[in-house]
C-alpha cells in the first residue's frame, strides 16, 4: 500500500506541525508521509523544525508574488509538483480563495482552536478564539480539525476535542492547554484518517 504524501502549510512556530512529525515517527501517521512544508514567511521556525526532520522546505510569499492570484497559483506549482495527496495547515496565517480550496476539494485540512460552530470564521484565529471564549465564560472549549472550503473554518467537520476552562484562566494558558491536550492529539489522527481514506479509495 503506497503512503499518501502530505504537503504542510505553515506560518510560524511550527508547534502543529512538530505534532504531526512526532505522530509520523511514532507510527500514529502511518497511512501518509510529510514531503514538503512550505511556508508564507522567510523566517518562520516551522522551517527549521522541518530541516531538522529531513523534510522538503520552500519559501513562497505573496509580497514576492506580486497578488494573491499569483501566491496561489506558486503554491499549486509546488503542491502539484510534490504529488501531494493531502495538504494540512498547520498555523497558516493566510486565507485562500475559493479557487485554491476547489482545486483540492476535501483535500485540505485544518485545526481550528475551538468547538466549531463556535467562536470560529472571520477573525478568529490564534488568541483572539480563547479570549472570546473567556469572554462569553464558557466551561468547555476545545479544538476542530475540518475540511477547508471557501468559507472561513466552514469545511465538514472531521474530529473534535474537549477541554476545560480551569477558574483563572487567561488566553495564554487557555491556548497552551488547547493545543497540548486537543489540537496536537486531533491533527495527527485527522491527518491519518484522511491518508487512509485517500490511499484506499485507489485499491
Amino acid at each position: 500500500m503506497r503512503k499518501a504524501k502530505i504537503t504542510v502549510l505553515v506560518s510560524g512556530g511550527g508547534t502543529n506541525l512538530q505534532a504531526l512529525i512526532n505522530a509520523q515517527k511514532k507510527g500514529i501517521i502511518k497511512s501518509g508521509e510529510i514531503c514538503l512544508v512550505i511556508s508564507n514567511k522567510e523566517d518562520a521556525y516551522a522551517l527549521k523544525r522541518a530541516e531538522k526532520a529531513g523534510i522538503a522546505t520552500r519559501v513562497i510569499t505573496k509580497k514576492e508574488c506580486g497578488s494573491q492570484e499569483n501566491f496561489e497559483s506558486e503554491l499549486i506549482k509546488a503542491i502539484d509538483g510534490a504529488g501531494t495527496d493531502l495538504i494540512v495547515l498547520a498555523g497558516f496565517m493566510s486565507i485562500l480563495g475559493e479557487g485554491f480550496t476547489a482545486h483540492y476539494d476535501k483535500r485540505i485540512i485544518n485545526v481550528h482552536p475551538s468547538l466549531i460552530p463556535s467562536f470560529c470564521g472571520k477573525g478568529f484565529y490564534g488568541l483572539r478564539v480563547h479570549e472570546a471564549a473567556l469572554e462569553k465564560g464558557v466551561k468547555v472549549t476545545g479544538a476542530t480539525v475540518h475540511f477547508v472550503n471557501e468559507i472561513p473554518d466552514g469545511g465538514e467537520i472531521i474530529m473534535q476535542k474537549s477541554v476545560n476552562v480551569l477558574p483563572g484562566d487567561t488566553a495564554e494558558t487557555l491556548q497552551k492547554r488547547v493545543m497540548r491536550l486537543a489540537e496536537w492529539k486531533i491533527l495527527p489522527l485527522s491527518a491519518e484518517k484522511v491518508c487512509f481514506d485517500i490511499t484506499n479509495k485507489e485499491v
